[in-house]
């Protein structure tokens, strides 16, 4: 039997799988699956595997949470899971979904080859009613069966992988590999005809919200689409309309208030994430529903203006932390989805409105609680590390599933195709590989004209919205005195934070805001074990020390408009987190946040309660529905 849930009462470890899209009857197939080890990769065919063991999904099998925890060289790993159906009847459809399988997925239902998909990062689906057993049959007790290969050479640098490491032991700043499955595989029935995808974009200066919904199946003659959104305890919009080839495009126009004090309330922002919620119903010609959904949305702008990042029209400063992404017992899958919750409360506690997610394309679980809690996100692509045609061709595609995956997301406000010139890396002599940024950078502007991008981000920046820097100089008067306003041209034209020019080219004619988004990296030494970081001190007091002089500096520069510190946890050997990795703070929460802000904690009471009232309320919606 297979964990059964819905909306209502979900219990399963990692929630609603697919939360902008959500529809009530759906399995969860999260839990023990048969599983095998092929080293060689050379087994193409389900007949061929013995079935040695046995893995809890969704954990990769490199960690302890997965039972298997082998963190060796292997090529292929192979899933087996028994399920019954669900109940559905006539015409309807039952629909397959992979979160996230590392690297390339091959799948069998019912010893019926259904798919294939490359690519460790993004979801997959695939309709397998038609090869589903008659629920009389007697072969397996009636039972279907999934089968899955994960093909992933642990050497193959010419594939997105991000910080998993090649090499058999993790160094310096890579980690463990993270193979197969490791984000929620589970199935859904839908309608013959159904609402197959959702995008929103907001468009704050026409005060309206652009809807993009595409269905699949048959569509039927009259079909409509009423959709119904609420934000701020009012109704904002309630209307009807037609389907054109399948497909519904509207900007839906919100009655703007004109007073600001109005309009604030209804605007997203890290002080207040205001939500909108949107139910949408497909209906056919008599009114009858076919498919009903729900979904979420928000109104805000993202843009520069001079040097500065700008949220809403309004100048905000950034501060950032970057987050890895990784447990101790779980790897690069969070061990259920509060812990998404406490990283985020946790971050906020520290005195930060976002963060760098590095190297890894994260849950929709985190973006959900993200969007809801209010916390920029910058969604960084993860690397490959040879430039290569196969590898162009492989980031570029994956990448595009990645934008239309989490592009109608409000929490993201900035995209990164590349970090540090990984996988490009001969840009400065190169028209090629400056060419291969410049197009990434392009195409994601054509996807989401809405949000920043940033090239490449660290240094060598030849298209970007932002100039991010990484400079991991641990003498609070050194970087006070390059990042000075007087300096700041020669910085630009020929300085080398990291031994590398910012900028590639002629300088650019309108400068964009300047971010320092890497620095810091004081990690506090263990006699005990191997740690790293890129600079060290002695104790946990010490940290609070030195983080509090580097922050005072580089938060009051007037030449950044803002900053992403090195790193939220301590990540494997890396011990530069600003939490121990089970996320317990190395010092006073309330001591980081004064030095993150400026501010003494005790300043934003007010403010704390209404969060605090607020995760609350989320907590009780998602128990209750």
């Amino acid at each position: 039997m297979t964990e059964t849930t819905t909306q209502e009462t979900a219990e399963i470890p990692h929630g609603y799988p697919r939360p902008q899209l959500v529809r009530s009857d759906w399995v969860s197939l999260n839990g023990v699956w048969d599983f095998a080890i092929d080293h060689d990769g050379l087994t193409t065919q389900p007949g061929q595997i013995t079935w040695s063991a046995s893995i809890r999904v969704p954990f990769s099998p490199e960690t302890e949470a997965s039972g298997i925890g082998d963190t060796g060289f292997y090529r292929a790993v192979w899933y087996r899971r028994w399920f019954e159906q669900p109940r559905f009847e006539g015409s309807k459809r039952l629909i397959l979904h992979f979160g996230a399988v590392d690297y390339r997925a091959t799948i069998w239902v019912n010893g019926s080859e259904m798919c294939t998909h490359e690519g460790g990062y993004a979801p997959f689906s695939v309709d397998i009613t038609d090869v589903l057993r008659n629920k009389d049959s007697l072969e397996s007790e009636g039972l279907d069966e999934i089968i899955v290969r994960a093909e992933d050479d642990p050497a193959d640098l010419a594939k997105p992988r991000g910080k998993q490491d090649w090499q058999l032991e993790p160094h310096a700043i890579w980690y463990p590999r993270t193979t197969g499955i490791w984000q929620t595989v589970w199935m859904e029935v839908v309608p013959a005809t159904f609402i197959e995808s959702i995008y929103w974009t907001a468009n704050l200066e026409r005060w309206e919200i652009g809807m993009e919904v595409r269905v699949g199946g048959f569509v039927p003659e009259g079909a409509c689409l009423a959709v119904r959104m609420e934000g701020a305890d009012q109704l904002l919009a309630n209307d009807t309309y037609s389907l054109v080839a399948g497909e519904v495009n509207r900007r839906i126009a919100l009655s703007d208030p004109g007073i600001d004090d109005y309009r604030n309330v209804l605007l997203w922002s890290p002080s207040s994430p205001t939500v909108i919620d949107v139910q949408l119903e497909l209906r056919d010609k008599t009114g009858q529903v076919i498919d009903r959904v729900k979904s979420y949305t928000a109104l805000r702008s993202i843009g520069t203006q001079g040097d500065r990042f700008v949220l809403n029209g309004r100048p905000i400063v950034l501060r950032l932390v970057l987050d890895q992404g990784y447990w101790p017992k779980t790897g690069l899958t969070a061990p259920n989805d509060e812990a998404f919750l406490q990283d985020i409360l946790l971050v906020k506690a520290l005195g930060f409105n976002g963060v760098r997610k590095h190297q890894k394309i994260e849950d929709p679980r985190f973006l959900y609680w993200a969007d809801h809690l209010g916390l920029m996100v910058w969604e960084e692509m993860p690397s490959a590390y040879r430039y290569t045609i196969p590898s162009i061709e492989r980031v570029t595609t994956q990448w595009i599933e990645i934008l239309n995956r989490d592009r109608s997301h409000p929490c993201i406000v900035t995209w990164v195709p590349f970090n540090e010139s990984w996988g490009v890396p001969d840009l400065p002599d190169s028209p090629a590989q400056r060419h291969y940024v410049q197009a990434l950078y392009y195409l994601t502007k054509t996807i989401d004209p809405t949000r920043l991008v940033i090239g490449n981000d660290g240094w060598e920046s030849v298209a970007t919205d932002i100039i991010g820097i990484h400079d991991y100089d641990d003498r609070p008067e050194r970087m006070a005195k390059r990042y000075g306003m007087e300096d700041l041209a020669q910085l630009l034209t020929s300085g080398r934070p990291g031994g590398r020019m910012l900028l590639l080219g002629d300088p650019m004619a309108t400068r964009p805001p300047i971010v320092l988004t890497e620095f810091g990296g004081i990690a506090v030494t263990d006699s005990m074990k191997k740690t790293w970081g890129y600079s060290t001190s002695q104790t946990a007091a010490q940290l609070l020390e030195k983080y509090t002089a580097l922050m005072a500096t580089v938060r009051d520069l007037p030449s950044l408009a803002g900053f992403c510190y090195t790193q939220f946890t301590d990540t494997y050997q890396e011990a530069n987190g600003l939490v121990y990795a089970d996320r317990t703070p190395k010092a006073p929460l309330e001591d980081f946040a004064r030095a993150t802000t400026g501010r003494h904690p005790e300043q934003d009471v007010t403010a704390d309660l209404e969060w605090r009232k607020r995760i609350m309320d989320l907590q009780r919606r998602r128990t209750t529905g």
